[in-house]
């Protein structure tokens, strides 16, 4: 009998565990595991799945065993909890109108818990009377990971969110050019009491738990500030069908009257601060574009994300039925439903309300909620105010991600085993002259194939009922199948296709992503009496002619030309979004003016290439931000930039920002540029995945070396990114060029030594060499340990609820330096400001950037930034102190700052770009063509020196005959900066 795969699961990842062939034997499991017989996509496999199941799979085996909603409710106070982390920062108090009330705040992650007298075994709700803690920094919402008895029942119960309320600040303000500006997001959350739900959006109603009867202890772990008056828990509440919910209704009157219309731009609440406005320009749109960007539609790109929420206050005229229309546009992704849970008064009504979907449209489109039948859907509502809300959900798709998930899973393994027969991943360097057979080499892996092809054809069936229509996942999944199938009739060619299988993980993990994303955008809400027609959503053919029209002529308008320079103001170019202009022009117009009496204009610059056009062309700022690091050094050798360093004060600006961050912006003894923002290279591990397998963070690369096998055991592998290579020749003290710059210092023992060690762990250790996304494969769990900077960070705070409290942050792997300690000196890249050479208004210029570089304005930017757009806007400041007041996780904090002693990027020289093309040439030679080491590095260093000496002559400092006329001035960074050591506690 052959063997069946076994699936493992870690946290939220699933891996499937394939057979060592060369023994036959299966690989271990971690403990905690459970084996059961299911029917996966109608196909009957044995998984080993851990305790740990998700909230779908626990409550089906708890209705299984016959539990059923409880009777009655259970409230515990919350002042009277049974134990807390810390009863300093955690007690007893008042706050916002109710007395004796449990005050967390503490300043690390904490916990609370609670003990509950339960007379009935039977399944919950869990309900809590909470109050964020507001002007506490904090703008995302109430975060938990909630364990009953010490044993979390489901994964979810590790992420569960307690959301604010947020109102945007009207009226919104406009700037002199008549341009609206985006509005800011003001907390006014106050006392609620919500149900405990998944951060994930992947149920469309509250989450429930099973509570035996006896005492139990419930356990909150979290680090938010707030204030919990009661927990509670209560019976599922059933919402009917809507032929049930109608038969309430029957009895209602029928009525007509005028349309109620709602600008949908003017909701009253939301419940994340990157839900934003758009300006729309269709002809239809209210209110209506005129050449000057006017908010009239929220949501799109903007509100996609899982549990986003926006409501609107109706006021009804008149009690009777009444349908709901919407004036929407869903045009992301071709093909692609989105889903919204619809809830009035707080309440879904009825069933088909739990996850409505909007389909996709190439434009705007009039809809009118309604069945399959196209009957509106009829809602009673009662004279006076009542509340709309739209909530984004993942309930259709989630059970589709999870197979997909798995599927990856599979595919990971069967990947693995190819590789470990074949000795490699490309088809290049397969032994072609020898003869495969597959039952004999690979016992059970075209089975394992086959069934993966069935299950590609059954999730794609499972896409297209879900969405409706065939989009581009079900037919994406239908082709893969299709190809797997192709393969499986030439059985002896499968070890020659693995870099097929491999394109397939790829793609099915970008179809996790596309699945997740439902984005919706709205203009108008219609409140439609019954016996009301629907209006006219769609602009006619010579509305939009005419608007076409008008549009045309709006783009000629030439207000934010760079051309357009206004002599009486200090003008500033920034590469960066709209968002990020907008916001420096309001903070620079209510502070830096009034201060000094320098009126600013700020322009957004899309494209730094056009600095270079505009200097040609006789047209420059008086500065430039947001620019890359390369590019000071490059205008400056082209002496287009002011030398900050002539300014009387900049020695003491220097001292506030890491010796390493002026490396690259230095030139011949000058500095022409200063860090504005920094990213940072730091150490992403799994803390549920590390912990299962029994594994430490590593400290060295040594330490790497040691928990990889465990790692490739059990299919997972680490994360390093191939074309970063800094902190192997820094930690092993190299430096990239020798004094004077005429050649790079990579030809020393240190730097073979440090070269071989980089691409070692792609020959010798097994590395992935291409992964077009770690942080999907962080999620998934298949690469739990990897090096990744700021934007990881953002993403996973952003965007992976689900994995709250499960992963974390640490040093990155260092080298053990022969006095025992570790040196871990890494880059990160960061965006700089200049002023130019022409300038007319140069000490005006310097005082603006002193004034921009300060730790209350960045701290206020960065404030504002967050505050409007989300934490995904979280400001990278590279002002220390600035970043030490800015909401990060404190323990996160803490290693970022020790990890910023150790930063340190390449100095920028002439010539300078060929070093980072060559050396990803000498990587690719060593790697993908398996050239020898040395002897790729050797070739580097020659192209290296001949593009250096080449533009040292070039710029003047060796002459036509070889000899230097001058030496160029590279500064060294030798040891930690000891100015973060007062941040860092």
């Amino acid at each position: 009998m052959k063997k069946k795969p076994k699936w493992f699961v870690y946290g939220g990842s699933i891996v499937i565990a394939a057979w060592l062939l060369s023994s036959g034997t299966a690989v271990s499991s971690v403990s905690g595991e459970e084996t059961a017989e299911v029917n996966y996509a109608g196909l009957t496999a044995t998984f080993e799945y851990e305790t740990e199941p998700y909230f779908s799979e626990a409550l089906a085996k708890w209705q299984e065993q016959g539990l059923e909603n409880a009777n009655a409710s259970i409230s515990v106070e919350g002042a009277k909890p049974s134990a807390v982390s810390n009863d300093q920062e955690i007690k007893t108090g008042e706050y916002e109108g109710k007395t004796n009330v449990l005050l967390w705040n503490a300043s690390d992650t904490g916990w609370v818990e609670y003990k509950v007298d339960v007379a009935e075994s039977a399944l919950y709700e869990i309900h809590v009377s909470y109050h964020p803690l507001k002007d506490t920094g904090r703008k995302g919402p109430v975060g938990w990971e909630v364990t009953i008895d010490g044993q979390r029942p489901f994964r979810e119960a590790s992420s569960i969110s307690l959301y604010r309320t947020w109102e945007d600040v009207r009226p919104l303000l406009k700037n002199a050019d008549g341009d609206e500006i985006r509005p800011r997001s003001v907390d006014v959350s106050s006392w609620s009491e919500k149900p405990f739900i998944d951060s994930g959006g992947a149920y469309a109603q509250p989450l429930q738990w099973h509570f035996p009867q006896g005492t139990h202890t419930i356990r909150l772990k979290g680090y938010d500030p707030v204030a919990i008056e009661k927990i509670e828990l209560r019976p599922s509440r059933t919402i009917p069908a809507y032929e049930e919910f109608a038969e309430q209704n029957e009895n209602a009157a029928a009525i007509g009257g005028n349309i109620l219309t709602l600008q949908a731009e003017n909701f009253s609440t939301k419940n994340d601060t990157a839900i934003k406005l758009f300006s729309d320009k269709n002809s239809r749109t209210l209110p209506r574009y005129k050449g000057r960007i006017v908010y009239n539609t929220v949501g799109g790109l903007r509100w996609l994300e899982q549990n986003q929420e926006i409501s609107w206050s109706v006021e009804v005229p008149e009690t009777g039925l009444y349908k709901i229309g919407f004036r929407a546009l869903q045009n992301t992704i071709a093909q692609k439903t989105s889903f919204r849970t619809v809830k009035i008064d707080g309440e879904v009504p009825f069933q088909q309300f739990l996850a409505y979907g909007f389909p996709y449209s190439t434009g705007w489109n009039g809809m009118i909620l309604q069945d399959k039948s196209k009957h509106p859907y009829l809602l009673k509502l009662e004279k006076g105010t009542h509340t709309l809300s739209l909530a984004v959900t993942q309930s259709p798709v989630k059970p589709i991600i999870v197979d997909l998930e798995k599927l990856i899973a599979h595919l990971d393994a069967i990947d693995w085993d190819l590789r470990t027969v074949t000795g490699s991943s490309t088809k290049k360097t397969i032994d072609r002259n020898r003869s495969w057979n597959m039952d004999q080499d690979f016992p059970g892996l075209t089975d394992r194939m086959a069934l993966a092809a069935e299950v590609m054809g059954a999730l794609s069936n499972r896409v297209v009922q879900t969405n409706g229509k065939k989009d581009s996942i079900s037919q994406g999944l239908d082709t893969s199948a299709k190809d797997l199938r192709a393969l499986l009739r030439k059985p002896e060619e499968i070890p020659y296709q693995v870099e097929e299988i491999a394109s397939m993980r790829e793609k099915f993990a970008s179809f996790i992503d596309t699945l997740m994303k439902q984005s919706l955008q709205l203009d108008e809400i219609y409140i439609i009496p019954e016996k009301s027609d629907a209006p006219n959503m769609e602009a006619g053919f010579f509305n939009r002619m005419w608007g076409g029209a008008q549009n045309f002529v709006y783009s000629f308008d030439a207000r934010d030309s760079l051309k357009e320079m206004d002599d009486k103001k200090l003008n500033i170019w920034v590469q960066r979004g709209r968002d990020y202009v907008d916001q420096l022009q309001q903070l620079a117009d209510e502070s830096f003016t009034p201060e000094t009496g320098i009126e600013v204009k700020v322009n957004l610059l899309p494209n730094p290439e056009l600095l270079l056009m505009s200097n040609a062309a006789g047209v420059q700022p008086d500065i430039a931000l947001g620019l890359t690091q390369d590019l000071p050094v490059d205008y400056a050798i082209r002496g287009s930039l002011q030398d900050l360093s002539e300014f009387d004060d900049f020695k003491q600006l220097y001292p506030e920002f890491s010796p390493g961050s002026w490396l690259p912006l230095h030139y011949n003894g000058g500095y022409y540029g200063v860090p504005e923002t920094q990213s940072f290279q730091v150490l992403y591990y799994r803390k549920d995945i590390l912990e299962r397998l029994g594994l430490e963070i590593p400290q060295t690369w040594e330490e790497v070396y040691q928990l990889l096998p465990t790692l490739q055991q059990n299919f997972m592998n680490f994360y390093v990114n191939p074309k970063e290579f800094t902190h192997f020749f820094y930690q092993n003290g190299v430096e990239f060029y020798e004094p004077g710059g005429i050649k790079s210092g990579l030809d020393t023992p240190e730097a073979y030594g440090a070269f071989k060690q980089w691409t070692d762990l792609f020959n010798t250790y097994a590395l992935e060499r291409e992964v077009p996304s770690f942080y999907q494969h962080f999620r998934t769990g298949t690469m739990p340990i990897g090096i990744s900077d700021y934007n990881m960070y953002v993403q996973l705070s952003a965007a992976a609820p689900e994995l709250n409290g499960r992963w974390g942050i640490a040093l990155i792997p260092g080298t053990k330096q022969a006095d025992g300690t570790i040196s871990r000196w890494a880059g990160g890249g960061q965006r700089t400001g200049v002023i130019f050479d022409k300038s007319g208004k140069k000490p005006e210029a310097w005082k603006f950037l002193k004034w921009w570089l300060s730790a209350e304005v960045q701290e206020q930017y960065g404030s504002d930034l967050e505050a409007m757009n989300g934490v995904a806007f979280r400001w990278n400041t590279s002002n220390v102190e600035a970043f030490t007041n800015l909401p990060w996780k404190k323990e996160d904090a803490a290693i970022i700052l020790n990890q910023w002693k150790w930063y340190k990027d390449i100095p920028n020289v002439p010539g300078g770009y060929f070093l980072e093309r060559e050396m990803n040439n000498a990587w690719v030679r060593s790697v993908v063509k398996t050239s020898n080491y040395m002897s790729s590095l050797e070739q580097a260093v020659r192209d290296i020196n001949r593009e250096l000496l080449r533009k040292q002559q070039e710029f003047g400092f060796i002459d036509e005959n070889g000899t230097q006329v001058k030496k160029l001035d590279i500064p060294i960074v030798g040891q930690p900066w000891e100015g973060v050591d007062r941040y860092v506690e």
